[in-house]
């Protein structure tokens, strides 16, 4: 298996679209769904055409974008964690989310950290931003171990929705 990242316990690997299955199940999640929202993802075939058109597509503009974590020990798909560019932040946005039972083990911790450490010195990102709903205390307490913090409130061009934004 190519990763980007290895970790004690994880790799961060590029998604491709045979994984489609897990970002269905990814993206019907609890989690996803309250804190980051229905992407209509509910088939195989939209899960290949959310690959295509965000990380993939990602992969080939910016040369990064939202990865696969994966467990080292049994190889199983547990979450995403990446780096995202949206037009209305100055800076990469660093993204997370796993399925529920993956969450509270340390795994996004571990990949984030090691995934801000890499885009330092491979893409020379300097400044990281993160977005979060400000209910969302596990993803709070994680960018705030990450070095970030709350700079304002922001609209949303997506939702329309007040959310908070971070920064290091």
């Amino acid at each position: 298996m190519k990763y980007i990242i290895e970790t004690e316990r994880l790799y961060l690997k590029e998604l491709h679209l045979s994984d489609a299955p897990f970002i269905v199940e990814l993206l019907n999640s609890p989690g996803w769904l309250q804190y980051i929202g229905d992407r209509n993802v509910s088939d195989i075939k939209k899960a290949e055409e959310y690959l295509k058109n965000g990380p993939l597509k990602s992969y080939v503009e910016l040369g990064y974008g939202l990865s696969l974590v994966v467990l080292k020990n049994s190889n199983k798909s547990v979450g995403m964690c990446g780096l995202l560019k949206r037009e209305y932040l100055e800076h990469p946005d660093i993204g997370f989310a796993f399925l529920s039972e993956f969450m509270g083990k340390g795994y996004a911790l571990e990949i984030a950290m090691a995934l801000k450490q890499y885009a330092e010195v491979h893409w020379h990102v300097k400044k990281l931003c993160a977005i979060v709903q400000s209910d969302n205390d596990r993803s709070v307490k994680l960018l705030k171990k990450l070095g970030l913090s709350f700079k304002e409130k922001i609209t949303s061009p997506t939702t329309n929705e007040k959310i908070d934004l971070y920064s290091n």
